[in-house]
């Protein structure tokens, strides 16, 4: 059997008409005033390392005078668009302080540190090449999960805020070593996420592709496991590629439930996540529609790939309703359906 990584390196999957249209009705396809392409005219660059001085396989970039004027008011626009809705007003009070190029990845994106000049505060952002895959897994984490996530389209282009959190592979590095109650609290929000990612078929959730945000509470703390790559979502044939918990790289978490939890326990917090999840699709019927009538007809991956994660699920749910998707989205739309139908019903309380 094949490890749970990806068969080769995904290829971008283009944005076609039909998913642009859908993105302009959601106000999420504005004219950018850069686009991605003109960011690749910098002149120079060198290695960005960390506190302890060691390479983060990102590269500082710098710019020509005369591009660098340029870029910098871009990005302070998109900045903009992202966070007050394209009001113009907060512009005089930012400045663009460092742009990071990350040379792996299929998006290869750069990352763009903006300061606040009046309180020195800094956010981040990033801009790069678009893929249909990841802006379906932008929306369906939009759509499906307890996050909200803001991104922008246009032509070639994408923009996506930044997700603040602990990298989950420095998490487990350095945090697990906890109180047994927050060690507790960790294991359920892993399964929460594990639930979530099987849910919607988002791929390849090992350690570093998710970061954990940490909320401190009145005995302890709260943790979510929030996805910071969408480019494999509902890409792979293979079913346990879409389940985290079959990652190696997520071991310390799954040994920490494995030591507090009991199967009873799992499978209660399996159906509040998915009962979550029905309620989100409930209350945000039509946007949900509209997606998967876009989704269902897009061609997202392989027609051997489609067959395979057809068959897996198939076997997996017991049942044939996979039999007549011809499309990845259809796959995903149907993985939807029977999850919530079987496991919702299970979760009605009891009077």
């Amino acid at each position: 059997m094949k490890g749970n990584v990806p068969s080769k390196k995904k290829e971008l999957i283009p944005v076609r008409g039909p998913l642009r249209k859908y993105l302009a009705q959601l106000n999420r396809a504005p004219k950018l005033p850069i686009q991605y392409r003109d960011l690749l005219r910098y002149h120079s660059s060198i290695p960005l390392l960390n506190h302890a001085g060691n390479d983060t396989l990102w590269e500082t970039v710098f710019f020509s005078e005369s591009d660098w004027e340029e870029v910098n008011e871009a990005m302070k626009i998109i900045y903009a668009l992202l966070k007050t809705d394209g009001d113009v007003e907060v512009l005089q009070h930012l400045h663009v302080a460092r742009i990071d190029f990350c040379t792996f990845g299929n998006t290869k994106p750069f990352r763009i540190r903006i300061i606040n000049r009046l309180n020195d505060n800094y956010d981040h952002f990033y801009v790069k090449k678009a893929d249909a895959s990841r802006i379906y897994g932008l929306e369906l984490e939009d759509l499906l999960s307890p996050n909200r996530v803001m991104f922008l389209v246009d032509g070639d282009t994408m923009v996506e805020e930044h997700v603040a959190g602990i990298p989950g592979d420095e998490f487990m590095k350095h945090n697990l070593d906890d109180s047994t109650f927050n060690q507790i609290r960790l294991a359920k929000e892993f399964v929460k996420f594990n639930e979530r990612c099987f849910v919607r078929l988002l791929g390849d959730m090992r350690s570093y592709n998710y970061v954990v945000d940490i909320t401190p509470d009145i005995e302890g703390s709260q943790f979510r496991l929030r996805a910071i790559d969408f480019d494999q979502q509902s890409y792979e044939g293979r079913k346990s590629f879409y389940l985290p918990q079959y990652f190696k790289e997520n071991n310390p978490i799954i040994f920490l439930g494995m030591k507090h939890m009991r199967q009873e326990t799992v499978k209660q917090y399996q159906l509040e996540e998915r009962s979550l999840i029905a309620a989100r699709v409930k209350t945000s019927a039509e946007h949900f529609s509209g997606l998967m009538e876009v989704m269902v007809r897009d061609e997202l991956s392989t027609p051997e790939k489609i067959e395979q994660l057809k068959e897996e699920l198939a076997y997996h749910h017991n049942n044939n309703s996979f039999e007549k998707c011809k499309t990845m989205g259809a796959i995903v739309l149907t993985n939807i359906q029977l999850l919530l139908q079987k496991d919702f019903r299970q979760s009605i309380p009891l009077d």
